[in-house]
Parts: structure tokens; sequence; C-alpha cells
């Protein structure tokens, strides 16, 4: 009998269960937090423990706040950019024209005096 002395479903340095053992738990307060999506959420705080105004939604992750009929708006996001955006945001279409027909004529020059170009 393979482990013949082990006693089935414990493991070493388990002890006893029970809160005899652990000690009382701190006392608790259930707040409740509502988002926009209608979710209401339940965490629970030490009794001393300051609440927070604000609590992120568990299930679609909007902000919450303890009013009920005034929950925070979703936040504002915006889109995303590319690089190409960005840059257009700088400059004009004709110095965008300008910086390509120099880029345009260096190249045309390096390729004129035998340069290889990948």
């Amino acid at each position: 009998m393979v482990g013949g002395s082990a006693i089935r479903g414990s493991r070493v340095g388990a002890g006893p269960m029970g809160e005899a053992e652990r000690g009382d738990t701190a006392p608790r307060a259930h707040v409740s937090y509502f988002c926009a999506n209608g979710h209401e959420t339940r965490p629970a705080f030490a009794i001393e423990a300051d609440v927070p105004e604000a609590w992120d939604c568990p299930r679609c992750g909007l902000p919450a706040n303890t009013d009920a009929e005034n929950p925070p708006p979703p936040p504002k996001t915006t889109p995303y950019k590319t690089h190409l955006a960005y840059v257009k945001e700088r400059r004009s279409d004709s110095e965008a024209e300008a910086i390509l027909a120099e880029a345009l004529e260096l190249l045309r020059d390096r390729r004129a005096r035998g340069e290889v170009i990948y």
C-alpha cells in the first residue's frame, strides 16, 4: 500500500479548518455601486475602512458610483489614429508634396550615381 500512513484529503502543514483556529473575521459592510448599464455591484469593506466613491463594474468595466439614480456616464473614447493621421495634422498637402519631391530627387540622384538601394 503506497502512502499507507498518510491521511487522505490532507496535505503537509494543513491544520484544522474553521474560524476558531484562524480568528474572527473583521466586521464588514456591503456597499452597492451602480454603473450606466444598470448593473449593481456589492463589494464588502471593513467597517473602519474608507469606502471609495467610484468602483469599476466587474461585468462591463464601466465606472460605477453609489447613486442608483445618477450613475456616472461611460468614459469618452477617442478613436485610434494611424501614423498617417498624425502626420496629416502636422503638415498641409502642399508641404507633403514638397517633402515627397525632395525625397524622390535625392533617391534619383543616388540611383544615377550607381548606389545600390534596397
